[in-house]
């Protein structure tokens, strides 16, 4: 896929002077419910409603959408309020029903991206049309996979594209539904800078608490826009119900939000600044959770250390460890001594460990 400025024309043509915020609720649950959550949401910097129609769940007897009945109610809301709408396709018939019903943008779910078969299928039956098509991140951390999706759409004469970062599986328990591994998607900019960049809070984080310091981290990372699950009872919500917001949450938040503006020179070098020094932030978050998840294991091997009566300090382990170490240090730009003073901080935290452990 070329990297080219027609990838975001479609983003430009809105005219916003902030990033596109497309909201509403997880599920269309009734019509009453979808033209409520609309005509709330009119009046702030919504641009797009969105709203699940078909609800495929990981396991099933749970609400699973009203299914095609539901697009009726998108365009009576679009009808009445103005705003543009959007909903997930699967499959080649999803795409058939939403363009009888003039959804403006489609987007492919985690779980179709995963497969190239599918989402081929889904490229084939939107040959000929303009609508935009958003690809969400796979549910596991691939970027490459997740290219691969948008690349197949490219191929097919679909030049409306962008993608929305959703956060990815991890068998490990994090305070996020979904980890947000913002190295990927910051590695999707820097390969290709134009292609539009929405951030999905709602299903990273899982809860409501932490959605706007998600946004705001999206934001100092320059993302083009929210999707971000509203409704005017979440706890009341057939689905998802603990990370939705309601609207005037929404609407509060677009305006605590901090999103900055190029006016000058200096302006521009700040901006760059923030958001390289976010994408630092993110690393070294990154870093300290694993140091943590490291010292555990430490932990694990005191425990087996002391059943066993063997000593704390084993040299020729730690000689390994130093020795592998420097020189992977060396193919990645790190000098030895760098090396050097990081991993005996890090050995000597972990005899700490151990000793609390043992002398308990």
């Amino acid at each position: 896929m070329e990297n080219n400025k027609n990838l975001r024309s479609w983003l430009d043509a809105f005219g916003l002077d902030h990033p596109l915020v497309i909201a509403g609720p997880c599920s269309a649950e009734t019509e009453e419910q979808v033209l409520k959550i609309a005509h709330q949401l009119k009046d702030t910097d919504t641009t797009v409603l969105r709203a699940g129609i078909w609800k495929p769940r990981t396991r099933p007897g749970n609400f699973e959408g009203v299914g095609a009945l539901g697009l009726k109610w998108l365009q009576k809301a679009k009808e009445e309020t103005g705003l543009l709408t959007t909903t997930e396709v699967a499959n080649a018939n999803h795409v058939d029903l939403a363009l009888k019903h003039d959804v403006d943008i489609l987007w492919i779910g985690a779980r179709t991206t995963v497969s190239p078969f599918i989402v081929q299928e889904i490229a084939e039956a939107l040959k000929g049309t303009d609508k935009v098509v958003l690809v969400k991140n796979p549910v596991n951390p691939d970027l490459s996979l997740w290219l691969g999706a948008v690349e197949r759409l490219h191929t097919a004469n679909i030049n409306n594209l962008g993608v929305i970062h959703r956060g990815f599986s991890t068998y490990e328990k994090t305070k996020y539904r979904n980890n947000p591994e913002w190295q990927i998607p910051i590695d999707l900019q820097t390969r290709f800078p134009d292609l539009p960049l929405i951030l999905d809070p709602s299903h990273i984080a899982g809860r409501r608490d932490i959605i706007f310091d998600l946004c705001q981290t999206a934001l100092d990372l320059n993302y083009d826009g929210l999707m971000v699950e509203t409704h005017f009872d979440p706890d009341s919500a057939w689905s998802d119900a603990k990370q939705q917001i309601t609207p005037e949450t929404l609407d509060q938040m677009t305006v605590d939000l901090r999103i900055r503006k190029v006016e000058d020179d200096t302006v521009v070098y700040n901006n760059e600044l923030n958001t390289l020094r976010t994408q630092i932030d993110v690393i070294d978050n990154k870093l300290v959770e694993m140091m943590g998840k490291r010292m555990k294991i430490a932990d694990s091997i005191g425990m087996l250390k002391k059943k066993n009566n063997v000593a704390i300090l084993q040299n020729r382990r730690w000689n390994e460890i130093l020795g592998k170490m420097i020189l992977e240090g060396e193919e990645n730009e790190l000098s030895e001594e760098f090396m050097l003073r990081i991993y005996k901080a890090i050995h000597q935290e972990s005899i700490n460990h151990q000793k609390r452990i043992i002398n308990k």
